[in-house]
């Protein structure tokens, strides 16, 4: 069916609309890092700056230990979806293939688990890490994200899995496959669009957190993730918002290139419930 005119010139001014709203925080965030103090002072705003200060990332990296910041939330955020997809992909399939007794109940409670807030865990997993000595690790940081990307991430992918036809992994079995072998063997290659989806969610979940960073993280600043050491260069009275756009901008980038990595397979996963 044609679509009038007028329905497009609609169409397309809501889309460049849309994109303006999506793409205005970042081109701030970018203009305020390259700004002079009395620019960022001035009334009206300066919407680019006269004389943009590029060298600004080089002096936050040379200043702060940004990229030590940054190496400690991949650590953190790798960490924390390896384990967590090792445990939602057995999860999944299993809800997803399995007729268990009261497995209905126990993916529902899983999924309950993620309607708790955060400040919720924090002391009794500040508690355990406490008497496990782990206080002041990446490894309790990685435990704890851990606890807030599974319960998600299993019903994101068992909705992946109940997509996929059963015959395939029969076929496999007929072949002299185990079931494990074939989930492994052919599940799981057919699942890479979803598995990669989910494993993105689960990089950005870890990668934005800051209440369990700055709980169990409370010791020297070599220990400190991206977000932790954000909020410390924020003065008491006086913040020098150029340097602090200029350095959100580079724990940003991480995230945006994995973005762009991924972005087909994302595109995949998310849309694959929508075909059954």
């Amino acid at each position: 069916m044609r679509r009038s005119l007028r329905g497009s010139a609609l169409l397309y001014t809501g889309v460049v609309l849309t994109c303006a709203l999506l793409v205005f925080p970042i081109y701030w965030l970018v203009v305020t890092a390259l700004s002079t103090p009395a620019e960022l002072r001035a009334l009206p705003p300066t919407f680019w700056p006269s004389a943009p200060r590029w060298n600004v990332f080089a002096e936050i990296v040379q200043q702060r230990p940004i990229l030590l910041w940054l190496g400690n939330s991949i650590l953190a955020a790798a960490g924390a979806v390896t384990l967590s997809m090792l445990v939602s992909v057995l999860a999944g399939y299993s809800l997803s293939r399995f007729k268990l007794r009261g497995g209905q109940s126990l993916g529902l409670f899983i999924l309950t688990a993620k309607m708790l807030p955060a400040t919720l865990l924090v002391i009794p997993l500040f508690g355990i890490f406490r008497m496990t000595g782990m206080i002041g690790s990446l490894w309790s940081v990685i435990l704890a994200h851990a606890t807030l990307i599974v319960p998600f991430t299993t019903w994101m992918l068992k909705g992946y899995f109940d997509t996929i036809p059963r015959e395939l992994e029969q076929a496999a079995m007929v072949d002299g496959c185990s079931p494990l072998g074939a989930m492994v063997r052919v599940i799981l290659p057919v699942s890479a669009p979803g598995l990669a989806a989910t494993a993105l969610y689960g990089f950005v979940l870890s990668w934005s957190d800051y209440a369990y960073a700055r709980t169990f993280l409370t010791n020297a600043q070599t220990n400190w993730t991206a977000n932790l050491g954000l909020t410390t260069m924020k003065g008491e009275y006086v913040s020098n918002w150029a340097d602090i756009s200029a350095a959100s901008l580079v724990v940003a980038l991480p995230v945006l290139l994995i973005y762009l990595f991924l972005e087909r397979y994302l595109v995949g996963g998310l849309t694959a419930g929508a075909e059954k």
